[in-house]
């Protein structure tokens, strides 16, 4: 993934600016598709992203932070929050 690639999903996320660099996606989460040598590794539910030269760190939804190569990296899913709508699980 190139830079620019990035930085169109997370405009496409809405992501803002939070503080020490990191990019906050507030309604959204997004899904990093990352290979490597072969092997694929999927970040779900990020809801903060940080790019530093070549590395991306990315803060989930539960409190874990992943750091990934740009280069690794080959795609991106943006998922709209539940908040957005859509039905809820169980009788409401």
């Amino acid at each position: 993934m190139t830079a620019e690639h990035l930085a169109a999903i997370l405009k496409l996320a809405e992501a803002g600016k939070a503080e020490d660099g990191w990019l906050k996606l507030g309604q959204n989460t997004l899904t990093l598709h990352t290979a490597f040598n072969g092997a694929p590794l999927s970040l779900s539910r990020i809801e903060e992203v940080k790019q530093a030269g070549p590395l991306v760190y990315a803060r989930g939804s539960r409190g874990e932070t992943h750091v990934v190569c740009l280069d690794d990296v080959f795609a991106g899913t943006i998922e709209a929050s539940r908040e957005k709508g859509g039905r809820k699980a169980g009788f409401v």
